[in-house]
């Protein structure tokens, strides 16, 4: 999978081993990586944002859970917690904790992401370091903040750094949400070439390598695996 790949949920839980239920995962299934589901659309239930020109996630940590929240209380109104009422860590926690002990020398947690675009429809943002995190008040309760730093070379699911391809670092460039959305309407979720709706990529019309813009619809388009390959040994 590289980064701009557009998946279904269903396609993700897949790709994933197990079926993800939650916003924040520390660690499933085995995995030696972390996993967030996030969300810029307008009314997403958590505040989480990009900075840095997308290569900086600023994630907001999840609300209590409805059957642990005291009488009956609207989640939305009590500080998002560290534990569970056993005492043992919530995923705030231990997010928290992981950007803690990095900042103390620890070895960093790789977070992998993806981005809801659409009802069901989701895009693969890569893989981040979870790098700070602290608590903020927000609307009368304090909330988690987790800061999430892209990494350049996408990596495999081991943790492994790989030496990209021309046409990998040109899926290494984060395409604004709103250029994303923009494009999937305007494309009808479709390959532009060949009517495809799987398999699916954002694609720079012209590389941003040979100087395409990533934040402007008119330099975006869907393709799908077949004719992204074949668009790109074209322009070689």
């Amino acid at each position: 999978m590289k980064r701009g790949d557009i998946i279904r949920y269903v396609d993700m839980t897949i790709a994933e081993g197990f079926s993800i239920q939650r916003g924040m995962n520390f660690n499933i299934a085995n995995k030696d990586y972390g996993i967030i589901l996030m969300s810029v659309r307008p009314n997403a239930p958590y505040a989480d944002r990009f900075e840095d020109n997308g290569t900086t996630i600023i994630y907001e940590g999840h609300d209590v859970q409805k059957n642990f929240a005291p009488n009956g209380a609207d989640p939305k109104t009590i500080d998002q917690p560290m534990t569970i009422p056993s005492g043992s860590l919530c995923e705030n926690g231990k997010f928290f904790t992981a950007a803690k002990e990095y900042q103390a020398g620890k070895p960093v947690k790789l977070i992998k992401v993806y981005e809801k675009i659409n009802s069901g429809i989701w895009v693969y943002n890569g893989f981040f370091r979870l790098t700070d995190s602290w608590i903020e008040p927000s609307n009368g309760r304090n909330v988690f903040k987790f800061r999430l730093e892209m990494i350049d070379d996408d990596i495999s699911a081991t943790g492994t750094e790989t030496v990209p391809t021309e046409l990998e670092l040109e899926h290494n460039r984060l395409i604004p949400t709103s250029v994303k959305v923009e494009v999937w309407k305007r494309d009808r979720g479709c390959c532009v070439y060949c009517g495809s709706k799987t398999n699916l990529h954002y694609d720079h019309i012209i590389p941003f390598s040979k100087g395409g813009s990533s934040t402007t619809a008119a330099n975006i388009q869907l393709l799908c695996a077949t004719c992204n390959l074949r668009k790109h040994d074209n322009i070689e």
